[in-house]
């Protein structure tokens, strides 16, 4: 597995303390599945996109796209993280 999970993250405030993992909705614990399951996720949502597409017209327009794509995995997909 490579060190994508790995995040520095002092406060915890996005990652599991105990597993080093990012916070997710299903309460994934190892890196291989969460991998496996956002790859999935986002795959899907990446096809929701091609029609109709989401026109970028500001940094607002990344974040609904953030949003699209992780909404399945993270609270907090798409928004402004600290």
């Amino acid at each position: 597995m490579s060190n994508s999970y790995k995040y520095i993250d002092p406060d915890f405030t996005y990652t599991d303390l105990n597993t080093g993992l990012l916070r997710n909705l299903q309460d994934i614990t190892e890196p291989e599945i969460l991998l496996f399951v956002e790859s999935s996720a986002v795959t899907k949502r990446l096809q929701e996109l091609y029609e109709p597409p989401i026109k970028i017209k500001g940094v607002d327009s990344l974040f609904e796209i953030h949003r699209h794509f992780f909404q399945d995995i993270y609270s907090w997909g798409g928004n402004l993280n600290t």
